[in-house]
């Protein structure tokens, strides 16, 4: 968490799940390409995203991989901004556990 001691990061490449890209991807149509508006609303800042990040609860934070800390600031900061509703994401929600 921002601020606290953590031990040293070791980068490493591995294989993106398919849901990870998505993740990533759903960044880019968000924020941008390196944060550049390209003629369009952003319809979030990258400051934002760590903003929603920090806040998470300690425990959340701690067993939570890097990916889901981005879903679920994402998700966070769109119903924020109004983009989406608790509501739409509960029914898009249900539709998607269906098709399982």
């Amino acid at each position: 968490m921002g601020g606290l001691p953590a031990q040293k990061v070791e980068p490493t490449e591995h294989d993106y799940e398919e849901w990870e890209r998505r993740v990533d991807a759903l960044m880019v149509l968000c924020v941008g390409i390196s944060g550049e508006k390209r003629g369009k609303q952003r319809l979030m800042t990258v400051d934002e995203l760590r903003k929603n990040i920090e806040s998470l609860p300690p425990e959340t934070y701690d067993r939570t991989a890097y990916y889901e800390k981005w879903i679920t600031s994402l998700t966070h900061t769109l119903i924020q901004r109004g983009v989406i509703t608790t509501a739409e994401l509960a029914r898009k929600m249900e539709e998607v556990s269906r098709r399982a």
